[in-house]
């Protein structure tokens, strides 16, 4: 059974860092995936990364948040951070023959709880 918990959220301050940890228990998925979600707004796909490394990026957090892989666990290092990147914070994972990497919820049927993180000015 796989399972998957968030670590690592918190509140900051606008241009401080925040690093996420997605703890997998069960086989390392073939890619592994970031979301987030505000109040009032719909679920959004940060950062991806699959099996080989590929990553990808919402165009929001390009140039400020890395996402990368420690065999089976993810991480998300988020820097430069703003208010509007205040959310509940989710981990996603899936397991296809491929590596390829998505943003899209829908793609990947093993979530975590969710971390908060909280950006003030």
């Amino acid at each position: 059974q796989v399972q998957l918990v968030e670590s690592g959220g918190g509140s900051v301050q606008a241009g401080g860092s925040l690093r996420l940890s997605c703890t997998v228990s069960g086989y390392s998925p073939s890619s592994l995936a970031w979301f987030r979600q505000a109040p009032g707004k719909e679920r959004e796909g940060v950062a991806t990364i699959g099996r080989y490394g590929t990553t990808s990026y919402a165009d929001s957090v390009k140039g400020r948040f890395t996402i990368s892989r420690d065999y089976a666990d993810g991480i998300l290092q988020m820097n430069s951070l703003k208010p509007e990147d205040t959310a509940m914070y989710y981990c996603a994972a899936r397991y296809l023959r491929d590596g390829s990497t998505s943003l899209a919820a829908a793609d990947f049927p093993y979530w975590g709880q969710g971390t908060q993180v909280t950006v003030s000015l």
